[in-house]
């Protein structure tokens, strides 16, 4: 038979922030359609388990520890990757901070800053190291995974809202720059997930209700959720998608449903 358009067989991925939450589920769907995945976060054992994992359900995977704010640590990622399997098809940033919880205003300088350097610039930095090989070997995919935060403002994730926007244009720039090279970027803006970095809204008993009433589909999303859509934009059946937002949330950016309206 032929090959399903999903199949990642022979593909070589890097997930960033991938030990936990979205990060982790893409990194297994993407071993589970065939790709070899590099496993990366700031904790070299947390990535060791998850590789575990993917190997024991007979895929192929390695763990490179990597805190996503340095430039060198960054680079090695790239080096590691290469030297193990010689290419990069799929690059999956989706590491990211939020040290700032509340109103902007009371936002410190150096708390933007780091959000931006982290979740912008870091980004910019590993597509520019993966680019250049990706483009000699004709082709490859830049996935960022961005947030309906980067759609709407909040009086609460201003700064993270601001640079999940910055990364939706960054994809929408390296499409236009690296197309004519067959090289794919796009975004993926999950709307509110269970996962450990959005604790703190999704544990909140007042956030978690008016979410839950305000989104369609009356629940918040789960890591495996979003996983998909990574293996989409990886493979043959996301070809032809680039410069592209993929908003994944429930239905909350279409509108409140009218079961539930206070």
């Amino acid at each position: 038979m032929e090959r399903s358009l999903f199949d990642l067989t022979g593909m070589v991925a890097i997930v960033t922030g991938a030990s936990r939450g979205i990060g982790r589920a893409i990194a297994e769907r993407m071993a589970q359609q065939g790709a070899k995945v590099v496993v990366s976060s700031r904790k070299i054992d947390a990535c060791q388990e998850v590789v575990d994992g993917i190997v024991a359900r007979g895929g192929e995977a390695i763990a490179v520890a990597c805190n996503i704010g340095r430039k060198p640590e960054l680079q090695a990622l790239v080096d590691a990757t290469l030297a193990k399997w010689g290419r990069i098809d799929s690059l999956v940033c989706n590491a990211a901070i939020n040290p700032h919880f509340g109103p902007a205003i009371d936002m410190p300088d150096e708390a933007f800053d780091k959000i931006m350097a982290s979740n912008v610039k870091s980004n910019l930095w590993l597509a520019h190291m993966a680019l250049p090989g990706m483009a000699a070997q004709g082709g490859g995919s830049v996935i960022i995974v961005s947030s309906i935060g980067g759609l709407r403002g909040s009086p609460v994730l201003g700064g993270y809202g601001i640079s999940k926007a910055a990364d939706m244009q960054l994809a929408r720039n390296l499409a236009v720059e690296w197309g004519p090279r067959n090289i794919r970027a796009n975004c993926i803006a999950p709307g509110l997930v269970r996962t450990d970095f959005a604790r703190a809204l999704w544990e909140n008993p007042e956030i978690y209700r008016k979410r839950t009433r305000d989104t369609p589909l009356q629940r918040i999303g789960e890591p495996d959720e979003i996983a998909g859509a990574a293996v989409f934009l990886a493979s043959r059946a996301g070809s032809f998608m680039t410069g592209q937002t993929i908003v994944i949330d429930g239905g909350i950016m279409a509108g409140p449903p009218m079961v539930g309206e206070d």
